[in-house]
């Protein structure tokens, strides 16, 4: 049973976000904002869901939340940053779409980095704890599972429809055959580290 609320004094936002173990695409983090006897039998971590019971409570959660948001970060400003100051960046620009400003931030996982005089509550695991992460982790997993199915149709050689951009075989096997993407992560490891003679220049479009 997730929890409705953490506190009862200040308007908490929820943050979340998918994507950080791909060695492909962006990674997405969301804010949401529900009201406090927001309740849903589905709502879950969003990594215990179907694909389709995570469709169907990106619908009530954007129909019934007070706001929310989603906000992406490029591959190339994760080479860049890397994924954890990135994925916090995500995060930051999440909640600065939101059309209420939260009095508190509950932030999955055990690091964060202050967002503009907002207190925030770290909280591992959170997404299997508090309502407010759980919304926020299904519109982050839908919206970029969403992304990278859209990709697959311009790369089909890596099933991103399948694997999201994340390090399975077949999309592994893509990067040994066709080499990599604009899109792929070059600051990641791409093949296991006992194959020799990977050139990781990235491919345009």
């Amino acid at each position: 049973m997730l929890s409705p609320y953490y506190q009862g004094s200040f308007t908490e936002a929820g943050c979340d976000e998918a994507g950080r173990g791909c060695l492909a695409g962006p990674v997405c983090a969301a804010a949401v904002i529900l009201r406090r006897d927001f309740g849903h039998e589905l709502l879950n971590d969003s990594k215990q869901m179907t694909p389709e019971d995570r469709e169907t409570l990106r619908v009530v959660i954007e129909g019934e939340a007070l706001s929310w948001a989603v906000a992406f970060v490029d591959n190339r400003t994760i080479d860049r940053i890397n994924i954890l100051q990135a994925s916090f960046r995500a995060m930051h620009l999440a909640v600065r779409k939101l059309s209420l400003r939260p009095g508190l931030l509950l932030v999955d996982g055990n690091r964060f980095n202050p967002y503009r005089g907002i207190p925030h509550q770290c909280i591992i695991q959170g997404d299997a704890q508090y309502a407010s992460i759980a919304a926020a982790s299904v519109l982050a997993k839908t919206y970029r599972d969403a992304y990278m199915v859209r990709l697959h149709q311009k790369h089909p050689g890596y099933s991103w429809d399948e694997n999201k951009g994340y390090p399975t075989e077949k999309h592994r096997n893509g990067i040994r055959e066709l080499g990599c993407t604009s899109y792929h992560r070059l600051s990641f490891r791409l093949l296991p580290e006992n194959e020799t003679g990977f050139d990781p220049v990235a491919l345009e479009g």
